[in-house]
């Protein structure tokens, strides 16, 4: 199946089925790694929060929940600055803490948060994103724990992920079709 966004042609890449799978074997994870605990969960905003609400449905431990909102995206363009739109409302300082990412690729926004987590001196912080691209992260993350689906380099829309703020709603994940007039080709 093929959409279009805004003259960008887009194809089916991971449906909701396979999505909601893997969910449910990351939220075994999170339940078994934190049984005894009391964790909190960061989700990134706004791209996690399909991910996010899936995700809180698989768990089934004593938790809290709260997010930040960064910018790192001008349509379709990554930046190397992340804007900060909301911040944490949290105390972190010894606690265990998730942080929740719809997709890490250059890593600049997971940085960003990284550094307002750590900063609260937490007991420690691990990672859990539903996508993952190893050939774009230009950081180094020892904590990227869980992770649903490594991807390539793609423009990906759908699930939480946007193309100039359209397709966020769409259930499954969808990765742009290069046209033939793309000088990359």
């Amino acid at each position: 199946m093929k959409i279009t966004i805004n003259q960008r042609t887009f194809e089916r890449f991971i449906d909701y089925n396979q999505i909601k799978k893997r969910i449910r074997l990351i939220g075994i994870q999170l339940n078994v790694a934190y049984e005894n605990q009391h964790p909190v969960f960061i989700g990134v905003l706004n791209g996690c929060f399909m991910f996010m609400a899936d995700l809180m449905k698989q768990i089934h431990i004593a938790s809290e929940i709260s997010f930040v909102k960064l910018a790192s995206y001008d349509g379709v363009d990554r930046r190397e600055q992340v804007d900060e739109l909301i911040g944490l409302d949290v105390d972190l300082r010894n606690r265990e803490v998730i942080i929740v990412e719809d997709i890490v690729d250059t890593g600049n926004s997971l940085k960003h948060t990284m550094d307002l987590v750590n900063a609260q001196k937490p007991a420690s912080v691990a990672v859990c994103t539903l996508l993952l691209k190893p050939a774009a992260v230009q950081h180094s993350f020892g904590n990227i724990a869980y992770v649903g689906f490594e991807i390539p380099n793609d423009f990906v829309v759908g699930y939480g992920l946007d193309y100039q703020g359209l397709g966020r709603t769409l259930p499954d994940i969808y990765r742009e079709i290069p046209s033939l007039s793309d000088p990359s080709l």
